[in-house]
């Protein structure tokens, strides 16, 4: 039996802290640059993507440009997670059209960003209590000309007014979101809501191996979760240079897909 949502509290407040940002990374061609409404300055770095046309003239190119707050304060850089999460859906982006997708901690959104060029029905979130990663959604779905895409304000493990509005998801997009151990049940929490409305919905997600110290596995089992891991080869995401940038480097990247276990 699945359980319900409420039988774990999720009323603690929780606020997404950015790890700390690394220098700003090179600008790939991209000069483009100008205040936001926080005075910051805000660069924009070009992301292109490669592959086969397809056979209905799917572009064999697909360009994203997200914006990047060169401020020591917010971590608003686009982060190697994202860019393997990215190229996953690049690698599968003749199965989005259509689809429902929500990226969680998005911060400069790659990842929905190229969802929504791809086709997808795509919402954009970030803390509620976080105005100014709100703020670069925005910024990222403008420089993208995609005003469509809808952005929402959603604080892990809170039951709000934007997460019950919601339509069913069927694919939630995390790119290092699990960074703090002790967001990681409200995380998975505000995932198994969503996947109440929508039971084949799926959590892709990546996550930077940072210490062997943390498990998902029993909060997965908590939660009537399953998880699989997705080979970086399997969708040509073993390089150094995806999308034409020098993320993510070397650093060590694992590719999650997490889905509700069946029940009976």
């Amino acid at each position: 039996m699945l359980r319900e949502v409420n039988s774990v509290p999720l009323s603690k407040t929780t606020t997404w802290h950015c790890p700390p940002p690394p220098p700003p990374p090179p600008a790939d061609g991209s000069t483009d640059s100008a205040p936001d409404e926080h005075g910051l300055m805000a660069s924009a770095q070009r992301f292109r993507f490669r592959g086969k046309p397809g056979p209905q003239g799917d572009p064999a190119v697909l360009e994203v440009r997200v914006p990047q707050v060169l401020h020591v304060q917010y971590g608003m850089y686009v982060w190697p997670c994202a860019v393997v999460l990215a190229q996953y859906l690049w690698f599968h982006r003749r199965s989005l059209r259509g689809k429902a997708v929500l990226e969680i901690g998005a911060g400069v959104s790659l990842p929905g960003i190229l969802a929504a060029k791809c086709g997808a029905q795509v919402t954009l979130s970030d803390s509620s209590e976080l105005p100014h990663c709100l703020d670069i959604c925005w910024q990222s779905c403008q420089m993208n000309h995609l005003p469509h895409v809808r952005v929402v304000g959603l604080t892990w493990g809170h039951i709000s007014q934007d997460l019950l509005s919601l339509p069913a998801q069927d694919i939630i997009l995390a790119s290092d979101v699990f960074f703090e151990p002790e967001d990681f049940e409200n995380i998975l929490a505000t995932v198994y809501f969503l996947m109440q409305r929508n039971p084949k919905a799926q959590l892709w997600s990546t996550y930077q191996v940072r210490s062997a110290d943390w498990s998902l596995e029993g909060l997965l089992y908590k939660w009537n979760m399953k998880c699989v891991h997705i080979p970086l080869m399997s969708f040509e995401a073993d390089k150094e240079d995806i999308a034409e940038s020098a993320l993510p480097g070397r650093h060590a990247v694992e590719m999650l897909v997490i889905s509700a276990e069946e029940t009976h």
